[in-house]
């Protein structure tokens, strides 16, 4: 087999993807070169571009509404049903209804079945759905084969590659994202944290960095892009002289972003349209969605611009001027986005929920509460003490941005004067803000370096293990008593921090194993509980020290030679550990024939 070349990252967004490569080799005296490799994509029926940014959108046409050739890419087999990338976008916002769009929050949405045809959301039964493993897979492929033409002789199967998830994606969907790039061709790939994939771009392009972070800073890097908000707080030590990095906290899954505000823009529009008399319909507001998003980013970007035309088309030939117009002026942003998305609040607030209907459409789990700061302030609240008792030990000293929306300086400073007013009322002093961050291309950039950092041991590696500790649900041992099911035990199998690759030193407890019949297993996570050993058994925790994961429901198999029968109760130990990817692994090892049964919190074995 060819040795790998180069190390590429490949950001697996949920607005758009981006494609990085470094070459292996090399001396340690030279900087990292990290290259953003174009990726060629439909920009309009018939052209195609080279641009750095894939757009992560799927659209999937009706069978005669693009002549023959209109998708053709420069690399054959191209599938001529379904189009990604910028052209899908554009499509899309004529035919909303045909887009797949924030796949990649369908990948972690545990309600639904991740592998179903389930995409686009409501669309018609003569739309031909896709499920989002398959979507996710499809960008992938489409950077594998722009990869492989840029590259004949490297292809990417046999590259170095690194495939970056949210933080707090759990350890289903990252699984089912390492089950996509196999589809896509890419069996080797590891996963990297999102918000450590920024931090390690902002490594690798500031020369200076030893100068903007010292031992003890605590850094925060705010994740905000196009579908989620996500937060991570990275600690900076010392080992042996150099820089240790070590990742010590990781906020939930938050569905908000970018998208969020450009439709909040386009509903006020809307308003401000109907007031004139103009009614718009669905696919207009689709159309005014895209269009606000345009002029939010020019007016954010365009300082000296005090507004921003809206145009999209009008219904009907008879529509004066073919087209509907408005104006998007930068007072509204500012009111829209600032006092919506990004409010001054103090370090006690918390997300609101409403009350919510009890009926409601399948969808995705959007955050109920649309203010960035609210949920930031909920964060570093959750996870003050992180490095010790002092309240003060895990508050942050300096402040990354990352994602599209940091473009704007207002917004980063409407997030900094935030935070700075959380941080003074411990006493501590104001953020520094870590200049220099690539904000559309840090993360696969971040990829590319992690994976070269992780194949060579140049530069600085972030440590830090899984994101929370997990249990497994123990079912007490007790006589029957009339409507009350036998208590649960929590049994930690994975404590917090536990390395990516290794095991969990288990005690030499004996537990019961029920084989040959279905059975359910319960599993639990914690990301505030930091100091509970592989071992460690909780008969009772606060509503807040644990949250359920998903169960997992199948039949162990009985192993006739040693004698077992279905129902019967098997006398094992536990081992466990977590993959490269993330997943938990549990082992129990029969204690008389080392028989074994595997069981990993992934969705084959919520399918099986």
């Amino acid at each position: 087999m060819t040795l790998a070349t180069h190390a590429v990252g490949i950001d697996l967004g949920t607005t758009h993807c981006a494609l990085a490569s470094t070459a292996l080799g090399g001396d340690k005296a030279h900087a990292i070169a990290l290259n953003v490799e174009a990726i060629p994509q439909v920009v309009a029926p018939g052209q195609v571009e080279a641009r750095p940014l894939l757009p992560s959108f799927m659209y999937l046409p009706h069978g005669e509404e693009l002549p023959a050739g209109a998708l053709a890419l420069p690399w054959p087999a191209h599938d001529a049903q379904r189009v990604v990338g910028e052209a899908a976008r554009a499509l899309g916002s004529k035919s909303a209804l045909r887009l797949v769009a924030s796949a990649k929050s369908w990948l972690c949405h545990g309600a639904v079945d991740r592998r179903a045809p389930i995409l686009p959301a409501g669309a018609p039964p003569e739309v031909s759905k896709v499920s989002p493993l398959e979507t996710s897979a499809a960008y992938l492929e489409h950077m594998r084969r722009a990869w492989d033409h840029a590259h004949p002789d490297a292809p990417l199967a046999r590259q170095r590659v690194t495939i970056t998830v949210p933080a707090s994606f759990d350890p289903v969907a990252r699984e089912l994202t390492a089950e996509a790039a196999k589809l896509a061709g890419l069996a080797d790939a590891v996963l990297l944290e999102e918000p450590q994939a920024a931090l390690y771009s902002w490594l690798s392009g500031t020369s200076a960095f030893r100068e903007q972070v010292q031992v003890g800073d605590v850094i925060l890097v705010v994740d905000v892009g196009g579908g989620t908000s996500d937060f991570s707080l990275i600690a900076v030590n010392q080992e042996q002289g150099d820089l240790r990095l070590e990742r010590i906290a990781v906020g939930e899954h938050i569905l908000l972003g970018g998208d969020n505000m450009d439709l909040a823009l386009a509903y006020f529009l809307k308003s401000e349209l109907e007031k004139k008399g103009q009614a718009l319909d669905a696919a207009q507001l689709a159309a005014l969605t895209q269009a606000a998003r345009g002029a939010k980013e020019r007016l954010l970007t365009h300082t000296d611009e005090a507004s921003a035309p809206v145009v999209i088309p009008g219904r009907g030939s008879k529509l004066v001027g073919g087209s509907v117009r408005a104006e998007l002026t930068r007072a509204d942003i500012e009111r829209v986005l600032l006092e919506g998305f990004f409010p001054i609040v103090a370090e006690d607030a918390r997300p609101v929920a409403r009350p919510r209907a009890g009926l409601t459409q399948l969808g995705l789990p959007y955050a109920q509460d649309a203010a960035i700061t609210r949920h930031l302030a909920a964060f570093l609240a959750r996870h003050k003490g992180a490095l010790g008792d002092d309240a003060r030990s895990a508050l942050p000293t300096a402040i990354l941005f990352n994602g599209g929306v940091f473009k704007s300086e207002l917004l980063r400073a409407r997030v900094k004067q935030v935070l700075d007013g959380i941080v003074q009322a411990a006493s501590a002093p104001a953020l520094r803000v870590l200049e220099g961050a690539d904000l559309d291309l840090a993360v696969a950039r971040g990829a590319a370096y992690y994976g070269l950092v992780r194949s060579s041991g140049r530069g600085i590696r972030i440590r830090g293990g899984t994101a929370m500790a997990f249990y497994v649900g123990v079912e007490s041992a007790m006589p029957a008593v009339p409507g009350m099911p036998p208590p649960i035990s929590a049994l930690c199998v994975a404590p917090f921090g536990l390395e990516e690759g290794t095991r969990a030193q288990m005690p030499a407890a004996e537990l019961g194993l029920v084989v040959g019949e279905p059975v359910r297993f319960q599993f639990f996570g914690s990301s505030v509980r930091r100091d509970d050993a592989a071992g460690a058994v909780l008969e009772t925790w606060r509503e807040d020290d644990l949250r359920a994961l998903q169960d997992i429901e199948l039949t162990l198999p009985a192993d006739p030679q040693a004698g077992h029968k279905p129902g019967d109760v098997v006398i094992v130990q536990l081992q466990a550990g977590v993959t490269e990817v993330g997943t938990l692994q549990l082992e129990a090892v029969a204690k008389t024939t080392s028989t074994r049964w595997k069981v990993e919190l992934d969705t084959r074995a919520l399918n099986a």
